[in-house]
């Protein structure tokens, strides 16, 4: 697993941290059942503060990403699937309010592009 925190792009480290590992999930550059390094290795090997790798984590685990299994570890779960159900029925709900509101499927399309926008952090 590797991981690099660019302190200047302005992307919080937990940010940096989450997005980096779940990629890596995503990707299979990190298999299921993978035993990430411990809250304070990882955090003492990036010279990050331990809450903050700690705020990563625990982010990771409510999407889905990761399982911690006690005294045991942290492991990559076999959750990508669990991550597009929870996608799924984010978006399905959206449609159904956005629907309720009276906007149509473009201007509704475009709030999401717009959302899409500011939670990457992208001009596209």
């Amino acid at each position: 697993m590797t991981l690099k925190i660019h302190v200047e792009d302005g992307v919080p480290p937990y940010e940096q941290v989450r997005a980096q590992i779940s990629e890596q999930a995503r990707s299979g550059a990190l298999p299921v059942g993978y035993r990430l390094p411990t809250v304070r290795g990882l955090a003492e090997s990036l010279g990050l503060a331990a809450n903050t790798v700690a705020k990563a984590y625990r982010a990771l685990e409510a999407d889905g990403v990761i399982e911690t299994w006690g005294r045991n570890g942290t492991f990559v779960a076999a959750a990508g699937s669990a991550a597009e159900r929870q996608l799924a029925s984010a978006a399905q709900t959206y449609a159904e309010r956005a629907r309720r509101l009276g906007l149509g499927q473009a201007d509704a399309l475009a709030a999401v592009r717009d959302a899409l926008r500011a939670a990457y952090g992208t001009r596209e």
